[in-house]
């Protein structure tokens, strides 16, 4: 990620930074950082988890969002844009946004992993995650694996479990399961 070259900034003034701006900007501590477009296989693996989620929770209150939708962790500030995220109930909007576009509330939040983001996806931002209080499930999908990891909020603390290939992955906050091929399916690899 890199930074941009003014040093500091509130939260008011990056989100309308991302109103004018072609790239996205994650958002910590007043500064704010351009985030790396992803690959093709990245934004499939991304489009499958959205279709499956939408699919499992038709007719629930719950809506499922792609990347444009900001989430921030009001707790530290992060501001970012997870490749997926479900949102049950109502839709609760930060108040530092003036238009209401960014989320406080995420129940699930998903990320496809990179070689470039992958240690960060999976230590620091996840920390940031874990301090949402609606967050009950963070799901990180590998990139060179078939593979997904899932965090779950317990009674107090986080577990994670792994599936492989062949697997159903149970979103217990959701009331659904997802598969691992499905997440991975390619109609164009033959």
């Amino acid at each position: 990620m890199g930074k941009l070259a003014r040093s500091r900034f509130i939260f008011p003034e990056y989100v309308a930074l991302e109103e004018t701006s072609p790239i996205r900007h994650e958002y910590l501590d007043g500064v704010v950082y351009a985030l790396a477009g992803g690959s093709p296989d990245h934004a499939a693996v991304a489009a499958n988890v959205i279709r499956l989620l939408g699919n499992a929770l038709e007719g629930r209150p719950c809506r499922v969002y792609t990347a444009d939708l900001r989430v921030r962790v009001v707790e530290t500030g992060l501001g970012t844009y997870p490749d997926a995220s479900v949102i049950c109930d109502r839709f609760e909007a930060d108040p530092e946004d003036p238009k209401g576009h960014t989320a406080i509330n995420p129940t699930v939040l998903v990320e496809v992993l990179s070689p470039s983001t992958e240690a960060y996806d999976r230590g620091e931002k996840l920390d940031h995650y874990r301090r949402i209080p609606s967050l009950r499930e963070v799901l990180h999908i590998a990139h060179d694996a078939r593979r997904v990891e899932l965090w779950r909020r317990g009674a107090g603390d986080w577990t994670l479990t792994r599936f492989e290939d062949g697997e159903q992955v149970p979103l217990e906050s959701l009331g659904c399961s997802i598969g691992v091929t499905e997440i991975y399916r390619d109609p164009l690899s033959g």
